[in-house]
């Protein structure tokens, strides 16, 4: 059988710590997961990460791994791995769908002591994707989301399942936060727990805000005579309707900010009101007059700063 290097396959140091080992997993997972990824290997990827962690992840299978290693270290380049004599022998494998040397290594390793003991190992995490409105940031909301599910049916074919979960959206989330259910992924083997469920917060777009952390940008239409004379008005916000003071002469993409009324956490952002100047339709005879009159009685070049 070939020599699998699951280090590498994680892309981490033979020396890293678990902590290490297992960030790059779910960093590595959830950019492969069949569910958010859009890799043409992603569902072999995903089958390769989870081999590696069930491994890596695991100190007394790490430690019977890193001794395999040594013995690969000393083979001859390019030829195939042999394991040390009666490496696996008296030890049934965990899985008939396991690589040759995953299910060599766990027949190892899971029957120490105890032949043709059941192998058991803690159900996958699960990463899926969850939109949410910036309403459902500001105040916290439960969402029904329905996942589909991979599982064996009677037969032990591969179907796929609707599973439905209540979620709560706690108030200050983010774009890109992960939320943990736990016990909610993948079935563990041999009677282990499952694995946990993470959601990732996603926006729903919204042409009205755009968000950048935990600072929120929103457009505010005023009129011609509120943006030149100055004065209070009200706007509508994620947390309500506040009051704001428009200086005079104000123009088209001026920033107001409104502290501490972002997406509310520990350390809250800021609320940015950009205001757009919106002029009145001229289409009716009094609105026409008003402009012409206007253009007599103002001298008024808006591109004069041009040369024109």
């Amino acid at each position: 059988m070939d020599y699998k290097d699951y280090y590498k396959e994680l892309g981490v140091e033979k020396t890293a710590s678990e902590a290490d080992i297992k960030k790059a997993y779910r960093k590595l997972v959830r950019k492969y997961h069949p569910d958010v990824s859009k890799e043409p290997d992603a569902d072999k990827r995903t089958k390769e990460l989870n081999e590696a962690y069930g491994v890596l992840g695991d100190a007394e299978k790490r430690a019977a791994y890193d001794e395999l290693g040594r013995s690969a270290q000393g083979q001859p380049q390019g030829q195939p791995f042999r394991p040390p004599p009666n490496w696996g022998s008296g030890y049934e494998s965990s899985s008939a769908d396991d690589s040759d040397f995953f299910a060599d290594l766990f027949a190892h390793v899971g029957g120490r002591g105890r032949a043709n003991s059941q192998f058991q190992m803690q159900g996958e995490d699960s990463h899926a994707a969850i939109e949410v409105s910036l309403h459902d940031s500001y105040h916290g909301a439960r969402r029904t989301i329905v996942l589909r599910v991979p599982e064996a049916d009677g037969q032990g074919r591969v179907v796929t399942r609707e599973r439905t979960l209540e979620v709560t959206i706690p108030k200050g989330v983010t774009e890109g936060q992960q939320l943990r259910m736990k016990g909610q992924g993948h079935p563990g083997s041999g009677g282990a727990p499952a694995g946990d469920l993470y959601l990732e917060i996603r926006f729903q777009s919204d042409a009205r805000y755009k968000v950048e952390g935990r600072d929120v940008f929103e457009t505010v239409p005023v009129a011609p005579w509120e943006a030149a004379l100055g004065g209070s008005i009200d706007v509508p916000t994620p947390s309500g309707t506040v009051s704001v003071t428009v200086p005079p002469n104000s123009q088209t993409g001026r920033k107001l900010r409104l502290k501490g009324r972002g997406i509310p956490s520990a350390q809250p952002g800021d609320l940015y009101l950009l205001l757009e100047v919106v002029l009145p339709p001229a289409n009716d005879a009094k609105a026409r007059e008003l402009y012409e009159t206007m253009a007599r009685e103002m001298a008024f070049n808006p591109r004069q700063k041009l040369g024109a």
